[in-house]
C-alpha cells in the first residue's frame, strides 16, 4: 500500500472526500443509499451510488484504508495502460454485485444500507489471489492452500462480525456481512478472467500422481 498505483490511491481517497460533501447535503446522502425493496420497484441506481455514501468518518475511513491496501496490487496487475480504468470498472462491479446479493437476501426489506464495504471485500478477494506472487508471476489458483485458507479466515472473521451486530464507529448500525461476503467472491473469482485478458494468467491447480 506504502508503493501504491495512482488508480488505486485515488479510489482510496475519493471515500473520505466524498463523505465530506455528502455531511452537506440536506439529507445526508440518505437518497443515495440502496435498500432491497428498490429491486421490486425497479430502482437499481442504489447498487451503484449506495456505495459513495457512508455512515460516519471511521466507517469512511476503515474503507479507504482497506481499498488502499487491498487495491493496490489488484491495480498493479492490470497495468498502467488501460489498467486504471480495468480497476474502477472492477471496483464498481464488486460494490453493484455485493449490494445485489445483499438486496436478493433481504428481499423486500426498506432498511437503507450504506458504504463501500461490498466493493473493497471484492478487492480482498482478489488480493487474496496474489499473496506472494512476483510481478509477472501467476494469479493463484482457487485451490491454492494459501487461497483457502485466507478465505476461510476472512470469511470466519465476517459471520463473527455480523453475529455480533457491531464494529467501532458504526454508531449502532447494522453490519452488512452479507454484502461483504458477495463481494469477496465476486472479486475473487472475477480476478482470474481479468488477469488473464488485462494482467497476468490464472495458475493451475497441480496435477496429482
Amino acid at each position: 500500500m506504502f508503493n501504491a498505483p495512482v488508480a488505486a490511491l485515488l479510489i482510496a481517497a475519493s471515500i473520505p472526500l466524498l463523505y465530506l460533501f455528502q455531511r452537506d447535503l440536506p439529507d445526508m446522502g440518505m437518497s443515495l443509499a440502496f435498500a432491497p425493496a428498490d429491486l421490486e420497484e425497479g430502482r437499481w441506481s442504489g447498487l451503484f451510488t449506495a456505495m459513495l455514501v457512508h455512515g460516519g468518518w471511521t466507517h469512511a475511513w476503515v474503507n479507504a484504508i482497506g481499498a488502499l491496501a487491498f487495491g493496490a496490487p489488484v491495480a498493479r496487475l492490470f497495468g498502467d495502460r488501460i489498467g486504471p480504468t480495468i480497476y474502477l470498472l472492477f471496483y464498481v462491479m464488486c460494490g453493484a454485485l455485493a449490494t445485489l446479493g445483499y438486496g436478493l437476501i433481504h428481499w423486500g426489506s426498506t432498511a437503507p444500507m450504506v458504504g463501500a464495504s461490498g466493493a473493497v471485500f471484492g478487492l480482498i478477494g482478489a488480493a487474496t489471489r496474489l499473496m506472494g506472487v512476483a510481478p509477472g508471476g501467476a494469479v493463484l489458483a482457487l485451490t491454492d492452500r494459501r487461497v483457502v485458507a485466507a478465505s476461510i479466515a476472512w470469511m470466519g472473521v465476517n459471520a463473527v462480525t455480523g453475529l455480533i451486530g457491531y464494529v467501532p464507529g458504526a454508531d449502532g448500525a447494522g453490519i452488512a456481512w452479507e454484502a461483504h461476503a458477495a463481494g469477496f467472491v465476486v472479486g475473487m473469482l472475477a480476478i482470474g478472467p481479468l488477469a488473464r485478458a488485462f494482467g497476468r494468467p490464472a495458475a493451475r491447480a497441480p496435477a496429482r500422481g
